[in-house]
């Protein structure tokens, strides 16, 4: 698929129950290092179903969720409707449709990597505040796990597309030369789930890569099952990220 904005159009379901939140310090870590505050107005790039809004509007932030995805946005429409200080726009990284100049704190959460980065780039700088932030973060499976080490060589087994379009491709050169003539910063933050085999299976639905039926999709059931069950505790398991922030 050449157009990654209509990627998790069949995936929202799965997207809102099994995709994890952030940690509750990620609000409070953005407060000490790029000194946010509730002056400041923030725009969402790549919004999706919300997830990424969630903790800014329960803190009290004014959010713009900015999302070319008709029916992640729409989702995110229903669940966020009881934020006043929630706005939903039907926009991309590279064409916001904001107006110059009126966004102090642009965040990317989980989405950074499906941007046509030069695009963006000029778009960010024409909406960004001239002291404005650009923040990015990605909730990236930890390597720490047997179980997670595993789960990833059968991803890679398994799917051919993960190879592709898996975030950790995005590398810190590109991110720095991104935010250049500012500077990369970066922090990491610990962050969980527990689930149960169903809860895995959905976490899995819910990535671009995985297909959703088929002789692939089978075997690479059947592959995680014995993984589950070889590392689970109480019919779950642990999956652990690191919170990776950058931020300029």
């Amino acid at each position: 698929m050449t157009d990654n904005t209509k990627r998790f159009s069949d995936r929202v379901e799965d997207y809102i129950k099994f995709r994890p939140n952030y940690p509750e310090s990620l609000v409070s870590t953005l407060e000490q290092v790029i000194g946010l505050d509730h002056s400041k107005t923030i725009a969402d790039i790549g919004s999706g179903t919300g997830i990424s809004s969630l903790p800014f509007l329960r803190r009290g932030y004014t959010v713009t969720g900015v999302e070319p995805n008709k029916e992640m946005r729409e989702a995110a429409e229903r669940l966020l409707f009881i934020f006043p200080n929630f706005r939903s726009v039907n926009g991309s990284a590279e064409k916001t449709n904001l107006s110059d100049h009126s966004v102090d704190v642009i965040f990317c959460g989980q989405s950074f990597h499906w941007f046509h980065t030069e695009k963006a780039k000029t778009e960010f700088s024409r909406i960004l505040a001239r002291s404005g932030n650009i923040v990015l973060v990605w909730n990236e499976r930890s390597m720490k796990s047997e179980f997670q080490i595993a789960y990833d060589q059968i991803l890679n087994q398994y799917i051919d597309q993960y190879k592709f379009v898996n975030h950790r491709n995005v590398q810190d050169n590109l991110i720095a030369q991104f935010f250049s003539p500012k500077i990369l910063n970066k922090a990491s933050l610990e962050n969980t789930q527990i689930l149960s085999f169903d809860g895995l299976v959905g976490r899995l639905r819910s990535s671009s890569y995985c297909p959703k039926s088929g002789k692939q999709y089978d075997s690479l059931l059947r592959e995680i099952a014995i993984l589950f069950d070889k590392y689970k505790n109480e019919d779950t398991i642990v999956f652990q990220y690191e919170t990776k922030i950058y931020w300029c």
